[in-house]
């Protein structure tokens, strides 16, 4: 029997791509506006920015990212004190899954905001014109562009677009449900907080910033949590570090010291006991005991 292909589908693919900037900008600056009939980001790698829209406007902090569909007019200007850094990335894309950025303001994960950097990293090594340009209207390409660097900056542009649908639409966690009904209210207070945790999963976070920052008292917090799974806030989220951790492990891509420091913890020493309580062997034992499991398959 002879092999036969399967067709795959691309569900965004990017046509053209008009501009890749990075702008740091004065604490002053001022861009008028502009309308377009392709796609347009901005996004707010330093500092805080305004940015008015055809139908409102928005201030952009850092690590938030902001799409313009084709024909909407925006501008952009510096607010605060400090000077922003702001990435404009702006292409054409027909896939229909590009509703889903419509007038939306979205926040980047850890893992969205190294793909943008990756595709300035790219751009830098095969656009000849300055990034550092807002008036500029067309790029150049470098003539020693370098081997696949134009290829890369679509490919990750169409993975960051995949990354933040897939992450804002998909489900976040497979949790076990609670065997104990808990209000509706209740329930999407709970999914708040689980959401909260996994984008602070790199930080270190207590009671009082989660109760803080999720308007919800201590006694009900801690309530919610043993409800659902039997133990604290904080014990459920240094399980949450424990499995990422473990997942990183697997991935081999960087040492003990580096998931530490990863994941926000103090030290090597700390992270290793913690690692210890919840999974009863070290990271290394750990490393070893996926090594030996893989080996005999």
């Amino acid at each position: 029997m002879s092999y036969e292909s399967i067709p795959l589908t691309k569900d965004i693919h990017i046509e053209k791509v008009f501009t890749v900037h990075y702008f740091e900008y004065r604490s002053d600056f001022s861009y008028p506006g502009e309308r377009h009939n392709f796609w347009e980001f901005q996004c707010v790698d330093k500092g805080s920015a305004q940015v008015e829209t055809d139908d409102d406007v928005h201030i952009l902090n850092r690590g938030q990212v902001i799409f313009h569909r084709p024909n909407e007019f925006h501008n952009l200007t510096a607010v605060g004190q400090s000077a922003p850094n702001i990435v404009v990335v702006s292409f054409e894309c027909n896939s229909p899954y590009m509703n889903f950025f419509d007038k939306r303001i979205l926040t980047l994960s850890d893992t969205e905001r190294n793909i943008i950097g990756m595709i300035i990293a790219e751009a830098k090594r095969c656009i000849a014109s300055p990034l550092d340009d807002p008036y500029l209207k067309k790029m150049e390409i470098r003539k020693d562009s370098l081997f696949g660097s134009q290829q890369l900056v679509l490919l990750y542009l169409e993975q960051l677009l995949i990354s933040m649908i897939r992450r804002y639409t998909l489900p976040r966690l497979s949790v076990p449900a609670s065997k104990i009904p808990i209000s509706k209210h209740a329930s999407s207070l709970y999914k708040k907080i689980i959401f909260y945790l996994e984008e602070h999963i790199r930080e270190f976070v207590n009671i009082e910033s989660i109760c803080h920052d999720n308007l919800i008292g201590r006694s009900q917090l801690q309530k919610l949590f043993r409800e659902q799974h039997q133990c604290g806030v904080i014990e459920f989220f240094t399980q949450m570090k424990i499995e990422f951790a473990k997942q990183l492990i697997r991935e081999n891509q960087m040492n003990f010291t580096q998931i530490s420091d990863f994941l926000g913890y103090s030290s090597i020493h700390y992270f290793s006991r913690q690692f210890k309580k919840i999974t009863g062997m070290t990271p290394s034992e750990y490393s070893t005991s996926v090594k030996a499991h893989s080996e005999q398959k």
